[in-house]
């Protein structure tokens, strides 16, 4: 029996991968992916995470939509880490991102 190759290509606006819809890399991402890269392994992330990306995302700049989703990149526990101050980015505007999604502010 033959099974299909999958390949898995991380969804990443910084790296220059293509989305699974195969938009362009300036082009980002929808509300629907948004809300399901926001599902994570824990209950509380997932909360916190959509909560930013339905009250923030529309008016954040530019800046700020990039280093969210650098925060989706990161490992969940790494991410909680960092929520519950348990930890810090070493990158400041990472840092300052964390912030902004724990105050939901964009």
């Amino acid at each position: 029996m033959h099974l299909p190759v999958v390949l898995h290509v991380p969804f990443s606006c910084s790296s220059g991968a293509a989305d699974v819809t195969g938009a362009a890399e300036d082009t980002e991402p929808t509300a629907s992916q948004l809300r399901w890269r926001c599902r994570r392994g824990m209950r509380e992330l997932d909360t916190l995470l959509t909560a930013w990306v339905e009250q923030c995302w529309p008016v954040a700049d530019r800046s700020s939509r990039a280093r969210f989703l650098e925060l989706l990149d990161a490992e969940d526990d790494r991410l909680w880490d960092w929520v519950t101050g348990r930890g810090r980015p070493d990158d400041d505007a990472l840092a300052e991102q964390v912030q902004r999604v724990v105050e939901r502010r964009p």
